[in-house]
């Protein structure tokens, strides 16, 4: 798992237990790493958040006394939005003092006593660590403006033929299993499923607090290495599979008004029948919709529903997502440098995973992370470990970004 940007600058140290022999490992672990404070003191993250609380004084002294100002009116928001940045500050002042004063009972002549020091010694340089590692990373990155977002989960079939199609039907099963077990509601939007089985492609709806935070950097080319069923000689194949995650916004109604994201100028709209199997409506009315994005080429084919009026609500949510998804990444190449991995990672040519059924491994390769129990990635449990080192990643990278404007 990736260690935070604070990690790389203050002591690491394991969960002491209560027990006497623990507490002399972690106290020797917190003497040799942290027993000289002016180390932490220097940590990048520790002087940024310094300088916000100082920043936050020097606010406080220049208001006026009289009536609030426009620029006094700014300078309360602002002292307002670093009060939690203060708490944690003053609870970190005060730990790092506790600490001070019980390391001088360490070499206490009373057996009792050194045992009792040593024991909060090594009790407040976890606390410590937690304000430096957890608490401060937590109020310096910014919250994530899509962390109420569901997700849309685009699946095509690659290089592979039939066995890429095989293997696009196991990565929906992984998704629908994985939303399965976070609490979160899974539909099938739409699907192609091929006679020879398989899926050519399909489109999920994923939908729950925090799913697209959660599932964003599943976008790019799953790369599958196994031998086919229908391979007689046992030759290993590699085939692939792209993935494309979309953030899903609040429904809104498919009428002729605008959208924040598009202009219905901007939009051609197109009916036809429905193809292939389906029932009925199938080739008699003009259910099916096609929506083209004239600005950006961006074409939306929706024709599962069994309504003109259905798959036009459906196509407007598939388009919207496509244009959100557009819009988000334009920011974060704007925000970074092109030289940043959070760039490259947004790539969605690269390939970023590999499912690997002969060595019972699949690697992520963005994380450098391999997970030997391939059977519990593809039930959706395994998953989860990919997911919340993506998320820490993302995090890291935040933090780090913050640290580097000051």
């Amino acid at each position: 798992m990736l260690r935070s940007i604070a990690r790389l600058y203050v002591f690491k140290q394991a969960t002491p237990s209560r027990s006497f022999h623990t507490c002399r490992t972690a106290l020797a672990q917190a003497q040799a790493r942290a027993g000289s404070s002016s180390g932490v003191q220097d940590a990048p993250i520790v002087q940024y958040v310094k300088r916000k609380v100082e920043e936050r004084k020097k606010l406080e002294s220049e208001l006026s006394g009289e009536a609030l100002s426009e620029e006094d009116i700014r300078r309360v928001r602002k002292i307002k939005e670093l009060e939690p940045l203060q708490e944690a500050w003053t609870e970190w002042n005060r730990a790092k003092e506790s600490l001070q004063e019980t390391a001088a009972l360490l070499n206490d002549p009373d057996p009792t006593m050194r045992s009792m020091a040593e024991e909060e010694y090594a009790t407040l340089s976890e606390s410590i660590n937690a304000l430096v590692e957890d608490t401060f990373p937590s109020l310096l990155v910014p919250p994530s403006q899509t962390a109420k977002l569901s997700a849309i989960i685009e699946l095509r079939a690659g290089v592979g033929g039939s066995e890429s199609a095989l293997f696009t039907a196991d990565l929906v099963r992984m998704y629908t299993r994985a939303a399965q077990a976070m609490g979160w509601g899974v539909s099938m939007v739409s699907s192609n499923i091929l006679e020879t089985g398989g899926m050519k492609d399909a489109i999920m709806e994923v939908k729950g607090q925090g799913v697209y935070d959660a599932l964003r950097w599943e976008s790019g080319v799953h790369r599958v290495q196994r031998v086919p069923a229908t391979e007689a000689s046992g030759r290993v194949h590699t085939s692939t599979v792209s993935v494309m995650v979309l953030p899903l916004t609040e429904e809104a109604e498919a009428t002729s008004s605008d959208d924040d994201l598009f202009k219905m100028s901007d939009i051609k709209l197109e009916v036809m029948r429905a193809r292939g199997a389906g029932g009925q409506h199938v080739n008699k009315t003009e259910s099916a919709v096609r929506l083209t994005h004239i600005p950006t080429g961006i074409t939306v084919s929706m024709q599962d529903e069994r309504s003109q009026h259905q798959n036009r609500r459906r196509a407007f949510q598939i388009l919207r997502a496509r244009l959100m998804d557009q819009k988000l990444n334009q920011e974060m190449l704007e925000r970074r440098d092109i030289r940043r991995s959070l760039v490259r990672s947004a790539d969605r040519s690269e390939k970023i995973r590999t499912y690997n059924y002969a060595q019972d491994r699949v690697t992520d390769h963005r994380l450098g992370m391999s997970l030997k129990n391939l059977a519990s990635v593809m039930d959706g449990e395994g998953l989860q470990d990919f997911i919340k080192a993506l998320q820490e990643r993302h995090r890291d990278e935040m933090l780090e970004d913050v640290l580097a404007q000051q």
